[in-house]
Formats: C-alpha cells, sequence, structure tokens
C-alpha cells in the first residue's frame, strides 16, 4: 500500500506571532482613532495628528470627531478580521490559503496607495510614512513565509489512500 502526500504552505508560528501582533497594532491604532470621538479620551489621537500636522494647530470639532471615531471602528473591526484570517489560513489547503493571503494582501496594498497618496496630496506626509512602516512590517512574514508563492514554508503530510468502495 503506497503513501500519497500533499504538500501544504504554511506561515510557521514565528512569523504568526509576527502577524498577531501586527494586528494588534492595527487595532491599537483603531481605539486611537476611536477614543478621538470623546474629549476625555481624545489625548492620544490628538498626540498623532499633532506628528501628522506639524506645527499647525489641529481641531477636533464634531464632524471630525464623529469621522475619525468610525474610521477607528472599522480599523479595529479590519484588525480582528485579519487576525482570525491569519489564525485559520494554516488549517486550509494550499488553493484557499494562498487565495486568502492574495486577498489579505491586496486590501493591505489598496489601503496603502490610497491612504498614502491621500495623506501626501493634503499635506500629511507624515501619515504616509507611518503606512509604508506598517506595509513592510506585514510584508516581511508574508513574502518570507511564502504563503502567496509557495516556495518555502512547505511540508509534505502524509495522507492515506482512499480505499475502494464495497459494492
Amino acid at each position: 500500500m503506497q503513501v500519497s502526500s500533499v504538500l501544504r504552505h504554511n506561515m510557521t508560528q514565528t512569523w504568526q506571532k509576527w502577524m498577531a501582533v501586527w494586528c494588534g497594532a492595527v487595532g491599537l491604532f483603531g481605539l486611537v482613532l476611536v477614543g478621538s470621538g470623546w474629549e476625555a479620551t481624545s489625548g492620544p489621537a490628538i498626540a498623532v495628528m499633532d506628528l501628522m500636522n506639524g506645527s499647525e494647530m489641529f481641531v477636533f470639532e464634531p464632524h471630525l470627531r464623529f469621522s475619525l471615531a468610525v474610521l477607528g471602528a472599522v480599523t479595529m473591526g479590519w484588525s480582528l478580521m485579519l487576525l482570525a484570517v491569519v489564525r485559520v489560513t494554516n488549517q486550509l489547503d494550499y488553493a484557499v490559503n494562498q487565495t486568502l493571503w492574495t486577498g489579505i494582501t491586496a486590501s493591505i496594498v489598496v489601503w496603502y496607495v490610497i491612504d498614502s497618496v491621500s495623506s501626501v496630496a493634503t499635506g500629511f506626509w507624515p501619515n504616509a510614512v507611518s503606512n509604508t512602516v506598517f506595509l513592510v512590517a506585514f510584508l516581511i512574514p508574508v513574502v518570507s513565509s511564502g504563503v502567496l508563492s509557495g516556495e518555502s514554508g512547505t511540508t509534505r503530510l502524509p495522507v492515506p489512500p482512499t480505499q475502494p468502495v464495497a459494492e
């Protein structure tokens, strides 16, 4: 009886932990933005905006507070969804795993391009710098693990042969 094998393209535990920390950082930034919705909790958001805005005073008017709080909630939700996908990908077959990682990577690249171009165009170029840090921190484990190409992180798992069905 011959045992066939199946190739699995998995992210190592080290890279999975890296991605969990990355998702946590995204979620924490979302929480900072949510906090800008109220005067009492807007201190961290004011500090971030001061870094982005330079010497000009950043005014937190009601419409801006609302927009930042909603953006923060979306960012927190995005980070939790990404974390859930990161945790489940190693349990899936290669085609599904690669499809998920391709989709996640595309979503990160779309965010990066739109957010960074908008940041530079509106004079908030330091945000594009922080975006670049987040993008690189995302790409390091994705590229290093080979989850997009299947070239590394590959293991061969034994799969028992299928048994003929008795008639």
